[in-house]
């Protein structure tokens, strides 16, 4: 990643008032402020000719202004920017980590699945951003309402592992009358591999033996979906 930008610097008056975003907010409100004069109150301090909210500005610069993207970003990542140690890098991620907390918070804990769309916005708040992949399963009742959303593994950047016993004992354990499976693709490919359809085919048929059917798999990225019940490959 090339962290060499070339950005205009405020005059003084300008800079003198963008260097106080905590008093804006103050006088303001939240809403009044930039994505950069947020950041910069993450942030704290400048470097030399550089406010916190100029900061702010570069960090977001060097990810098209795409917050799902600066999300994404490691401390080890944050803290390539001159003026960005380890500490106000850590400051940045808890920060992003409580915003996507607060998304998984405000799932409504009965949601109905009526369609694979709903399906992927309840996995939204656990696979949204993850450089890695995971393999999940949501949990329904007989009104295929959720009863659970439960992480089955957490693999590396080339695949996770889904092991169906430790699946259907999650699934038997709470007793639910239907499953969902998802895993998420860091990729953004929405092609499944023959080991997906491969997996989705024996963890289908056991689910039938076990009387839990096995309703869709749902193959996540952030930018959109692929749900195996309706393409068919079920």
């Amino acid at each position: 990643m090339n962290h060499h930008y070339e950005i205009e610097h405020l005059n003084l008056k300008s800079w003198a008032e963008e260097d106080r975003p905590r008093e804006k907010l103050l006088i303001k409100g939240k809403a009044a402020l930039s994505d950069a004069e947020l950041l910069g109150i993450q942030i704290g301090s400048g470097i030399k000719n550089m406010t916190a909210v100029e900061l702010g500005r570069l960090i977001l610069q060097s990810v098209n202004n795409d917050l799902n993207q600066l999300a994404r970003l490691s401390v080890k990542d944050l803290s390539k920017f001159k003026g960005i140690g380890e500490a106000k890098a850590i400051t940045i991620v808890s920060a992003l980590e409580l915003g996507r907390r607060r998304r998984t918070a405000e799932t409504p804990e009965r949601l109905r699945i009526t369609a694979s769309s709903d399906a992927y916005e309840l996995l939204k708040p656990h696979l949204m951003d993850l450089p890695h992949e995971e393999f999940w399963v949501i949990l329904l009742n007989r009104a295929n309402q959720v009863m659970k959303c439960e992480r089955i593994s957490s693999g590396g950047v080339s695949g996770t592992l889904a092991d169906p016993k430790m699946i259907f004992k999650v699934a038997l354990e709470h007793l639910c009358s239907a499953i969902i499976l998802a895993h998420n693709h860091p990729s953004g490919s929405l092609s499944p591999s023959k080991a997906d359809k491969d997996l989705t085919k024996k963890l289908r048929e056991a689910g039938i033996y076990l009387d839990v059917p096995v309703l869709d798999h749902i193959i996540f990225t952030d930018n959109g979906f692929l749900s195996f019940a309706d393409e068919g490959l079920m």
